[in-house]
């Protein structure tokens, strides 16, 4: 197989590429707007494309001659509204018109759990609301129904919502509670911390994405949530990396009310990176039924919650020397604390 990724600069997009190689597909495309500096880049299996995905000359060009796409590009929440809005229903219009253009047999669709908004009762089905919070999910649903024209027109889209991943490679907003941890300090969660948040771990969403691109055309329309079948409360999951951290530190719940009032106020003086989705969900139950994915994609999540965040923080312990004192707005760097650098400690 010949697959494009798009947005295979990210980190979801380089653990994806690492999966496709194992399982032995012989070239793989990449379109990003970032470049491609992993060591992969010079191998002649891989082939890159610096371009942007709302760029429909460039998404044509490396489209032609695939035998599918998995399209990941995305402007996460701190982009620009503009950017975010752009990028996920632009960039998806396009990818989907060229995989189309150049009958390729499938498009892969990477959605986001953020098209159900803040849910009103768990476990959130498929067939649920979609309500989105914020200009992400609600640009996450524009571009699904782009998808679901495409599946009512008989063009085979496997859309996927996943829960928030990590993993080896995974920075962004929980580079912030991995550096608390590893410097020695209480982390302080918004509320109780006994509400249900369901996580996944990267290597879960890429084996789900495999199956979506080698099962038969026919079974993989249509919108499937993925995320981990383990996992229990936010604060006994996240005190696992604490443990592990080996400071003898714990999860602090803290009034849901006012810490969200005090965020909302940061957001909005752009002193936090942590954006409505993050602080609006925190403290509330928010996880989805995996049962169509597991029933008609074979979905088979091997990681807990807790064994996903462990596996990540020690890869960001391992890694911090190479990515220390830089910080941006993807998944592949910190992200700036503002604010919250000062007060952890007094934690």
């Amino acid at each position: 197989m010949k697959i494009l990724v798009t947005g295979g600069s990210g980190f979801l997009g380089i653990n994806l590429i690492r999966l496709l190689r194992a399982k032995g597909v012989e070239e793989i495309r990449v379109l990003d707007i970032a470049p491609f500096d992993y060591p992969e880049k010079d191998e002649p299996w891989l082939k890159f494309t610096l371009g942007d995905v709302r760029d429909v000359a460039a998404v044509e060009r490396v489209t032609e001659g695939c035998d599918a796409v998995v399209h990941c590009a995305a402007a996460l929440p701190l982009y620009s509204e503009e950017d975010i809005y752009t990028t996920e229903v632009d960039g998806c219009r396009n990818v989907l018109a060229a995989a189309r253009k150049f009958n390729l047999s499938r498009m892969i669709q990477i959605s986001s759990t953020a098209v159900y908004g803040v849910p009103k009762k768990h476990p959130i089905c498929e067939d649920d609301p979609m309500v989105g919070v914020g200009p992400y999910g609600h640009a996450k649903i524009e571009a699904e129904k782009h998808c679901f024209k495409a599946i009512e027109e008989g063009y085979p889209v496997c859309i996927i919502r996943p829960k928030s991943f990590v993993g080896p490679e995974r920075l962004g907003v929980f580079a912030l509670f991995y550096d608390w941890a590893y410097t020695g300090h209480n982390f302080p969660m918004i509320g109780s911390g006994n509400n249900r948040y369901q996580l996944m771990d990267v290597d879960d969403i890429d084996d789900g994405i495999w199956k979506a691109l080698t099962l038969p055309a026919e079974k993989i329309k249509g919108a499937f949530n993925f995320g981990a079948k383990e996992f229990t409360t936010m604060k006994e999951d996240y005190q696992a990396v604490l443990d592990r951290a080996g400071h003898g530190k714990r999860i602090i719940g803290m009034p849901a009310g006012l810490l969200v009032f005090i965020l909302r106020i940061l957001e909005k003086l752009h002193l936090s990176p942590l954006y409505p989705w993050v602080y609006a969900t925190a403290s509330t139950d928010s996880f989805v039924s995996i049962e169509k994915a597991e029933r008609e994609l074979g979905f088979a999540p091997k990681y807990s919650n807790k064994d996903a965040l462990v596996r990540n923080y020690e890869w960001y312990v391992e890694h911090l020397s190479e990515f220390a004192g830089k910080s941006g707005v993807s998944h592949r760097v910190p992200w700036k604390q503002g604010l919250l650098a000062v007060a952890k400690w007094f934690f």
